[in-house]
C-alpha cells in the first residue's frame, strides 16, 4: 500500500506542476512530451486523476499519522 501511495503522490505532483506550467506559461508540459491528444498524454492526465482519488481515499490514515 505504500507503495500505491507514493506512485499516486508522484503522479499528483506532476500534475501540478503541470498545471502551474499552464497557469504561468501557457505550457503543457505533459503535451509537449507525449502530443497534444495522443493517447499516451491522455493517458497520463488519467492516472494524474485517479492519483487524486487514491490520495483522497488515504487521507484520514495520514492525518491520524503521529509527528515526529
Amino acid at each position: 500500500m505504500k507503495a500505491l501511495t507514493l506512485i499516486a503522490a508522484v503522479l499528483v505532483i506532476v500534475g501540478g506542476l503541470n498545471w502551474g506550467l499552464w497557469a504561468v506559461a501557457k505550457f503543457d508540459l505533459v503535451a509537449t512530451l507525449f502530443g497534444e491528444y495522443s493517447v499516451l498524454a491522455r493517458l497520463v492526465y488519467a492516472l494524474v486523476g485517479v492519483s487524486a482519488v487514491v490520495l483522497v481515499t488515504r487521507l484520514p490514515a495520514l492525518a491520524r499519522q503521529p509527528t515526529p
